[in-house]
């Protein structure tokens, strides 16, 4: 199944610099077949449900490995059946109007 989510994840504990720690996930992230889109407070992520997933599983992983002893995530999701949309077609169906 086809999926787009927006990522937000903190690593708690670790000071007020989170940067280190989203670089890793962005690179994580850039070793599956993904699209995605750095935001100021998050990232929007797209694909098959399973790698976004397992993609998402692996950051929890490896910023836990650099030094996190909690991390707090929170995920929105959005899936459809009726047909295969990206991001930007949805911005350009709000844009083109």
């Amino acid at each position: 199944m086809f999926v787009s989510i927006d990522l937000c994840l903190v690593p708690i504990g670790v000071g007020t610099s989170l940067s280190p720690y989203i670089k890793e996930c962005k690179k994580i992230i850039e070793t599956y077949d993904l699209t995605y889109e750095l935001g100021a407070n998050g990232t929007a992520i797209e694909g098959d449900w399973s790698e976004v997933f397992e993609c998402i599983r692996q950051c929890h992983e490896q910023i836990h490995e650099q030094g996190a002893p909690r991390i707090y995530t929170t995920i929105k999701v959005n899936t459809r059946i009726d047909k295969k949309q990206t991001f930007a077609e949805k911005l350009k169906s709000v844009l083109d109007n």
